[in-house]
């Protein structure tokens, strides 16, 4: 049944059209049968490491002209691409694993190639960050995905503070050397959050940590293990503050507070004032705000 699936999938592919194809995160069993056909079919392979997609091709028994599209000749290669196609080749653009053009080459060379006219099918596959939403446990159907973490400290605190009080998950890529340093200044800054850490997905290792963001931090110094390997962590929405219970006296001190000072270091003082939470506090300034 699925040779006749695949065969259909290979009739419908069209010459003078750029695919991107998602490949495998790790297992070579999660390609699909459109992505196998696009490749058998495929003139040219543009691929981000032809070592790394080479392996792929031949665990298929797929032989295909690959060259190189990487960050640093992408705007170049477009030409090459849009030649191929107008001489009425089929083109496949592929990334070492997932999708191209999420945190990884493939943008601009899809940019370039419909501002030539052509077209660009996108052939959908395995997705790091929709893997991991899906046994995250989120309930919101809307999420922010944020790509990496920022390397400095300082831009990630930032970052971290925006993220306090959102009412959506939050879905970001880190980099095992940095993991660490990130999860120990999250914990500081949200140390209540609710945090899942996806680690190593659809591989032999795959491992997924789920608890406070402090817990989280305290499992991946235990073992040094969960440091190694590709990483998606999904920090679930601020739990919604209680508004209602708010004294008149507690929401004039915000008040006059959040008239001199941004909201954040309002709430945190008129919290010591008036010994009312600091969330509900400013939960209040931002409706308040909203309302003017």
């Amino acid at each position: 049944m699925w040779q006749k699936i695949l065969d259909k999938a290979a009739a419908q592919i069209e010459p003078h059209t750029l695919y991107v194809v998602a490949t495998p995160i790790g297992n070579l069993a999660d390609i699909t049968l459109r992505a196998l056909a696009v490749l058998q079919r495929a003139d040219l392979v543009c691929a981000e490491d032809t070592r790394v997609s080479q392996q792929l091709l031949s665990a298929y028994g797929i032989r295909a002209k690959l060259i190189s599209v990487r960050e640093h000749n992408e705007r170049q290669m477009v030409d090459t691409v849009c030649a191929a196609l107008a001489a009425g080749q089929v083109v496949a653009q592929v990334s070492d694993a997932g999708t191209p053009a999420v945190c990884d080459p493939g943008a601009r060379l899809a940019a370039g190639v419909r501002a030539a006219g052509f077209k660009v099918v996108p052939v959908a596959g395995a997705s790091a960050v929709m893997a991991t939403l899906s046994v995250a446990g989120v309930t919101q159907s809307d999420f922010y995905f944020a790509g990496f973490l920022p390397p400095k400290a300082g831009e990630r605190a930032q970052w971290f503070e925006r993220w306090e009080n959102v009412p959506y998950a939050v879905a970001a890529f880190e980099t095992p050397h940095r993991i660490e340093a990130a999860l120990a200044q999250m914990a500081e800054l949200l140390p209540g959050r609710h945090l899942l850490l996806a680690r190593e997905i659809s591989k032999t290792f795959e491992t997924f940590i789920s608890g406070s963001v402090a817990e989280v931090l305290a499992a991946v110094r235990a073992d040094a293990n969960q440091t190694r390997g590709e990483m998606v962590l999904v920090l679930h929405p601020a739990e919604e503050a209680e508004t209602a219970g708010l004294s008149e006296q507690a929401q004039h001190i915000m008040s006059l507070l959040a008239a001199e000072l941004p909201p954040k270091k309002a709430a945190a003082l008129a919290a010591t004032i008036s010994g009312a939470n600091k969330k509900a506090l400013y939960e209040w300034a931002v409706a308040q705000k909203r309302e003017e």
